[in-house]
């Protein structure tokens, strides 16, 4: 088979993809792991199963093509995989552990790794990070089984190593996950000057109005370019609650306005959705007043978080931000929203991030 350069080469030639120095230096790495795994598994009385290779743990900013590259390693695999959401795993894990538990078995872990391990030779996560104790109690053991069962692990992740679950309550008790993790994935940094999805968005506009055929229209064509294929509901769990994003790929979210300012969602549920997305699509933002004044506080709530996480945000709405929240209680409030709306939508704001 023709190795990972070669065809990232024939695409840059193609004119599919920008050539990216940073991109093309870690090729290799992905070339290992598939020439790795392509090799028969040969089995006998007295031969070992080969050790499996190691992972790779892909890290860096917002944009620079982890996504991409991990799709194109995974379109080019040829044993039994899996590319999944980190978050969205979780969940999953989470479920299958509820339904063990209800088989009293002692350690609801190992069947559910051994029934992963079973489907799959390689498991890719995009956007591998932990921020509750209760994944972070649930990983290292789940990945010490997985790593045990020769699967191997490809993830990308806005963070070094290290830095997972970072201030988290008991960290101490994760940090030998870190280290047990570096010893079975490469660690590398993924260093690209250029962030392409905030250059798909360079001098685009990114708020529509008024709500019609044309803004969905646009926003469709966004959601499109940025999402780069299928996408899937992601919740997040919270508190015993789940927030649902409908539509999420690649650290790009997409809902309506109805299903985060119509539901009892608080600021935790908010700062959540922030840290989960890079990108937020949020589609029908209808005119506020008294009449609506619940919905217009979450939506002041939901602003404020993804504000202060420098999310993306990309949406279509009834009117001007200035003139969404012209009567009622809350107006002279809405004013600072108005103003972040604009804000956000500024090439300078989001090259901040």
């Amino acid at each position: 088979m023709t190795n990972l350069m070669t065809k990232y080469a024939r695409l840059v030639d193609a004119g599919t993809l920008k050539r990216d120095d940073a991109q093309e230096a870690v090729l290799p790495e992905f070339e290992r792991i598939r020439a790795a795994l392509a090799e028969p598994v040969k089995r006998g009385l007295f031969r070992r199963a080969p050790e499996p290779p190691k992972g790779l743990y892909l890290w860096g900013g917002v944009g620079r093509g982890k996504s991409m590259l991990m799709d194109f390693f995974v379109s080019h695999v040829e044993v039994p995989a899996r590319r999944v959401h980190f978050h969205a795993f979780m969940q999953e894990i989470h479920a299958q552990m509820h339904e063990a538990r209800k088989r009293e078995v002692d350690d609801a872990i190992a069947p559910v790794a051994a029934d992963v391990a079973a489907s799959v030779r390689l498991l890719a996560f995009d956007e591998m990070q932990i921020n509750d104790i209760t994944d972070a109690m649930i990983v290292g053991r789940l990945f010490e089984a997985l790593f045990a069962a020769g699967v191997v692990v490809v993830t990308t992740s806005n963070r070094i190593p290290d830095d997972l679950y970072k201030d988290g309550l008991n960290r101490p008790l994760f940090v030998p996950f870190i280290e047990h993790l570096k010893d079975h994935m490469q660690v590398w940094e993924l260093a690209s000057p250029t962030d392409y999805r905030q250059d798909r968005l360079s001098g685009s506009n990114t708020y529509f109005n008024p709500l019609g055929a044309s803004a969905r229209k646009q926003m469709d064509a966004i959601w499109s370019d940025l999402s780069g294929g299928d996408a899937q509901p992601l919740d997040i769990a919270i508190k015993g609650r789940t927030v649902t994003i409908p539509q999420f790929r690649n650290g790009v979210g997409r809902a309506s306005f109805f299903d985060l300012c119509a539901k009892p969602l608080g600021p935790g549920d908010f700062l959540a959705v922030a840290d989960a997305c890079k990108v937020l699509m949020i589609d029908d933002i209808p005119s506020l007043s008294r009449s609506n004044f619940n919905e217009a506080k979450r939506f002041v709530t939901l602003v404020d978080a993804l504000y202060e996480a420098h999310v993306r945000l990309i949406c279509s709405a009834a009117a001007m931000p200035e003139m969404l929240y012209l009567e009622g209680e809350g107006t002279f409030e809405f004013e600072r929203t108005a103003s972040r709306l604009r804000e956000m939508q500024s090439d300078d704001w989001a090259a901040d991030a």
